[in-house]
C-alpha cells in the first residue's frame, strides 16, 4: 500500500506512481533500512514515526452503533511512504526546495452505513512538508495528520477526526487494554527469510464514542475500535499475491488477530499466523497450524469484477474454538484511484460461534488484498 516521486519538478512522475500504485517501491529496497530481528518497541516513543523504513501505517476500525440501534462501521487509514532512501539526497538538485520531502503521506476512510446497506469512502494525499502532512511527537502525545485528517495518540485516549464530503467523524478512543505485540515481541513474520518482516503491534480493545456525520446529519455512537501500527520495508515474498486480515473482539473480552498470506493458487503462505489475547491483555502467538479458515460464501464487485470472500467459518484448535464471521454488508470494496492506486475490500463484519461448550458472539473488520490484482508492495 503507498507511493511516488521527488520534487516539485518531477509532478508527472509523482502523478504516474501515485495511480499506478507501489510496484516501484518495491522492487528495489537497497538502502532503507530492514526489519530482521527483534523490534524493541518503546511506548509512547514508537506510537511516532520510523523513517529510514520504507512502509508504515496507522490503522483504525471499529464498529459503532447508535441510539437508535441502526449500527455503523468506519475505516481510517494513514500510510507514511519513503520515496527516497536515507543518504540518497545527494541526487536531488541544489538550491533546496521548501516542497523536498522525502515522505508521502497518504489516507483513506470509510463509514460503512450497515441499516442502508452502503459504503461511503474517501481518501487524501500530501507531502510531508509544508504543514500539509507528518508526525509530531509532543510530549506523550502523537500526532498523524494529512491536511483536516487527524489522530491523536495519548496515554489513555486516541482522538480521531476525519472530514470528507460525503461524511466526517469526530471520536474517542480509550484503551481497555495495554498494546500488543504480535509474532516475537513485534517481530512479525511475513515469510521465508528474517526480512520478510515487519514490526506490528495493536490496541485490540478502544471503548469508543464520538459523532458521525453523513448528509448533513450527525449521530451520536458508541462502540469498540482495533488500532494497529506497522513498519517495514520488505516487499511480499514471491508467489505471494495479497492476503487476508482478520481483527475479531469476542463477547468473552478476549480478541483474535490473524492474517493469511495467500498464494495464486489460493493456498496459504506458511508464515501466515496469528494473535490471541486473552482476558488480561496477555497475548499468544498462533502459528499457521493452529487455526483454520473456510469460505463458505463470496461476492462479485460490479466495479473491479474481483470475487471476495464474505462469509467465513474459523477454527482455532488449541482453544477448542469455532467461529462464523460474516460481512455485515458485501459490497465494502475501496477504491483509491487518487492516492494508492489499490482496489481491495475493507470491511464491517459479525461474529458468532463457541470456545468449548460456551457461547460466544462478537464484531471485528477484514482485509482482504489482491483480489482485483495482485498486491506487490512493501510490507
Amino acid at each position: 500500500m503507498k507511493h511516488l516521486s521527488k520534487i516539485m519538478g518531477y509532478v508527472l512522475l509523482f502523478l504516474m506512481i501515485a495511480v499506478a500504485g507501489y510496484n516501484a517501491i518495491a522492487e528495489d529496497k537497497s538502502g532503507f533500512l530492514s526489519v530482521s530481528g527483534p523490534c524493541n518497541l518503546v511506548f509512547p516513543k514508537d506510537h511516532g514515526s520510523h523513517p529510514g523504513y520504507r512502509t508504515e501505517w496507522w490503522y483504525y476500525t471499529g464498529n459503532l452503533e447508535a441510539e437508535t440501534g441502526n449500527r455503523y462501521g468506519f475505516q481510517l487509514t494513514f500510510f507514511r511512504s519513503q520515496i527516497i532512501a536515507p543518504g540518497d539526497e545527494k541526487r536531488w538538485p541544489q538550491p533546496p526546495s521548501a516542497w523536498r520531502t522525502r515522505q508521502i503521506y497518504l489516507g483513506h476512510a470509510a463509514i460503512t452505513d450497515i441499516f442502508k446497506k452502503r459504503h461511503l469512502q474517501s481518501e487524501l494525499m500530501a507531502r510531508g512538508t509544508l504543514g500539509m502532512a507528518g508526525v509530531s511527537q509532543e510530549a506523550i502525545d502523537t500526532i498523524v495528520f494529512i491536511k483536516n485528517w487527524s489522530a491523536k495518540i495519548g496515554v489513555d485516549r486516541h482522538l480521531l477526526k476525519t472530514v470528507s464530503d460525503d461524511f466526517s467523524y469526530e471520536l474517542t478512543l480509550k484503551p481497555v487494554k495495554p498494546p500488543v505485540l504480535h509474532g516475537q515481541a513485534g517481530y512479525s513474520r511475513k515469510g521465508s527469510t528474517p526480512d520478510r518482516a515487519s514490526c506490528y503491534y495493536s490496541f485490540p480493545r478502544l471503548k469508543t464514542e464520538g459523532a458521525l456525520t453523513i448528509g448533513g446529519k450527525t449521530i451520536p455512537v458508541r462502540g469498540l475500535s482495533w488500532m494497529d501500527h506497522e513498519f517495514s520495508t520488505a516487499p511480499l515474498e514471491p508467489g505471494i499475491i495479497g492476503w487476508d486480515w482478520f481483527s475479531l473482539q469476542l463477547s468473552d473480552q478476549t480478541e483474535i488477530m490473524l492474517f493469511l498470506l495467500r498464494n495464486e493458487e489460493g493456498r496459504f503462505n506458511p508464515a501466515s499466523s496469528g494473535t490471541f489475547i486473552d482476558v488480561s491483555g496477555k497475548p499468544r502467538h498462533l502459528t499457521k497450524d493452529d487455526f483454520r479458515v473456510d469460505v463458505l460464501d463470496s461476492w462479485k464487485s460490479p466495479r473491479s469484477q474481483a470475487v471476495y470472500p464474505v462469509h467465513w467459518r474459523l477454527t482455532v484448535f488449541p482453544l477448542a474454538m469455532q467461529l462464523t464471521v460474516r460481512a455485515n454488508i458485501s459490497d465494502q470494496e475501496m477504491q483509491t484511484p487518487a492516492t494508492t492506486g489499490v482496489t481491495y475490500w475493507e470491511g464491517s463484519i459479525s461474529i458468532n460461534g463457541s470456545v468449548g461448550k460456551h457461547p460466544v458472539k462478537g464484531s471485528g473488520y477484514v482485509e482482504l488484498t489482491g483480489y482485483a490484482q495482485p498486491f506487490n508492495a512493501p510490507m
